[in-house]
């Protein structure tokens, strides 16, 4: 997916900002933010991204050693937010020398490829809503299908972009308008999930509280919630670092790189545990991002 047409930011945009040091290269942070965790930033051009962090839009660019990033004046996002967000501090670095790269030659080479890839900070609730509209989508398919229902039912936030409606509001959306937004079957999990949240509002960040597999377990109580759903959900929207959603790329990282062929998803679940410790989660992107753009063919 090419860079997207836009309208410009404008005047309301506050003045750039630098964070420095962060750790992105070009392709890290191009990865951080459109291989698979997200679904709400677009490029608008080389190394220039605009997105939705908690229903505020931001900008951000690399430029020259620097880390810019600017906000709307009249809602804006605090030095320390982007910080969180982008997970920028002394805890990444610890996080990536806590992984076994030094024994693990094929880790060790995802990390060198995709120096800086980070794990995101983002709301629980809207992770969980994108996740639910991923199977059998492509990253470029379930943006789309997002996009259409925040343009009908969330707050224009201008630039083309609009905000996650929150599960209240879709609780009182019917399955046929989903479908009508291209959403197919998943418009049932969407609407079963809506509903069930609607009673609950603290229920989501009730579960994270819980230990991981705890958590994974309760949010397979919701419509349409697999071990997959629940995992990423927890990885990426929970800050369950520990969480290792496994797909069709990440089993192929398994089977075939770490010689697991034959293994089912919990066994796979197990070994990455035992393997990479707290941060498989970390190390679960690496490899997603790896596999999936070619990085690991030398170890066929």
């Amino acid at each position: 997916m090419g860079p997207r047409r836009i309208d410009a930011p404008g005047p309301s945009f506050g003045s750039w900002q630098k964070l420095k040091p962060h750790g992105f290269t070009p392709i890290s942070l191009s990865e951080t933010l459109e291989g698979g965790q997200s679904f709400t930033w677009h490029k608008v051009e080389d190394l220039n991204w605009l997105g939705v962090i908690g229903g505020r839009l931001l900008e951000i660019r690399l430029k020259d050693t620097s880390f810019e990033w600017r906000s709307n004046s009249q809602i804006p996002i605090t030095r320390q937010e982007v910080k969180d967000y982008f997970w920028i501090d002394s805890s990444y670095e610890e996080a990536v020398n806590s992984l076994p790269w030094r024994s693990d030659p094929i880790l060790k080479h995802c990390i060198e490829s995709l120096s800086g890839l980070r794990i995101l900070r983002q709301p629980i609730d809207e992770i969980l809503f994108y996740f639910l509209l991923s199977p059998v989508k492509s990253i470029p398919q379930i943006k789309e299908t997002g996009q259409l229902v925040a343009q009908k039912y969330g707050k224009n936030l201008g630039a083309g972009f609009f905000g996650f409606p929150g599960w209240e509001i879709l609780s009182e959306v019917t399955e046929k308008d989903l479908r009508s937004l291209k959403l197919g079957y998943r418009a049932k999990s969407i609407v079963g999930t809506a509903r069930f949240l609607k009673t609950r509002s603290d229920w989501l960040e009730e579960v994270v509280k819980h230990p991981y597999l705890i958590a994974l377990e309760k949010l397979k109580e919701l419509p349409g919630v697999g071990s997959k759903i629940a995992a990423c959900t927890l990885l990426f929207g929970g800050r369950k670092l520990n969480a290792f959603p496994i797909d069709t790329w990440i089993e192929k990282v398994m089977s075939n790189r770490y010689g697991l062929n034959g293994w089912d998803q919990k066994q796979m679940s197990t070994f990455a545990s035992c393997h990479f410790g707290e941060f498989a989660g970390l190390a679960q992107q690496f490899f997603f991002s790896a596999e999936r753009l070619g990085f690991l063919n030398e170890f066929d």
